[in-house]
């Protein structure tokens, strides 16, 4: 592929599986120097610093095991990433988390931690970056929100909040680097083919007595009209496009890649 992104860093977070380490591949194919960060079992992460590193020609792509909840955390990832890489060009917030319950029964302790990593770590990202790429005068900042940034659904409370405020947060931020040569948008996905994602088809098969097929159409994917999933390269594809060649005018944007489930 075209390396579009040479001579770029980029820091992807919650980027050890699914969306942002699919995000992660890709820019490192496309010539970017990547840190990657996120939990997991220490093989898995071993695996995706491996595929990203051979992506970018070296043994393993660096790697930062900051726990996002922590604002510390967050300000010391983004100070190891610019000394790591030698500078922070491209930044996408991706990592989340997710509980699924009625409001008057969502433990305190489940919001706050989702709201912390979902939307907090954004912010602090973001203010301990700006300088920087304010310095360079150039920079791209990406944060994967979802549908349910724009759109709720009964009982994830606490996540559809966080994603409206990332959608917010995008548009502030894009205001106010609006006259500099940096960018802030969001992606704004349905829902994602990833193994966690496909994971919750058996229970739900079970619950209705139906095919794990007809679970994720009739179910899963009740409110998509496409009826298939969002694959991962997709959403990858348009975090590409946002930081290459003609992406400049697009700031601010909330990017919705859904299967038409906004279009409702």
């Amino acid at each position: 592929m075209d390396k579009i992104l040479t001579g770029r860093t980029a820091l992807v977070t919650g980027s050890t599986s699914g969306i942002g380490l699919g995000i992660a591949q890709l820019y490192a194919e496309a010539g970017a120097r990547v840190m990657l960060n996120g939990f997991g079992k220490p093989e898995e992460i071993a695996k995706a610093r491996a595929e990203v590193g051979a992506a970018m020609g070296v043994a393993e792509a660096p790697y930062s095991a900051a726990d996002l909840s922590k604002p510390d955390a967050v300000k010391q990832m983004i100070a190891e990433a610019e000394a790591t890489l030698g500078s922070l060009d491209i930044l996408v917030n991706n990592a989340g988390i997710q509980f699924v319950a009625p409001i008057e029964e969502f433990p305190d302790a489940k919001f706050e931690a989702i709201m912390a990593i979902n939307f907090a770590s954004n912010w602090y990202a973001i203010k301990a970056a700006l300088p920087g790429m304010k310095r360079r005068n150039w920079g791209r900042i990406i944060n994967i929100a979802s549908a349910h940034g724009l759109i709720a659904s009964p009982e994830k409370s606490a996540y559809v909040s966080a994603k409206h405020a990332v959608v917010g947060l995008t548009k502030t931020v894009a205001i106010e680097v609006a006259q500099t040569p940096i960018t802030c948008n969001a992606i704004c996905p349905g829902f994602v083919r990833t193994p966690l994602a496909e994971a919750q088809l058996p229970a739900l098969a079970k619950q209705f007595g139906v095919s794990e097929e007809v679970a994720l159409k009739e179910h899963l994917l009740a409110h998509q009209p496409s009826k298939r999933w969002i694959e991962v390269d997709e959403v990858a594809q348009m975090a590409l496009y946002l930081c290459g060649p003609g992406s400049g005018g697009v700031t601010g944007a909330a990017l919705s890649i859904d299967g038409g489930w906004l279009a409702n």
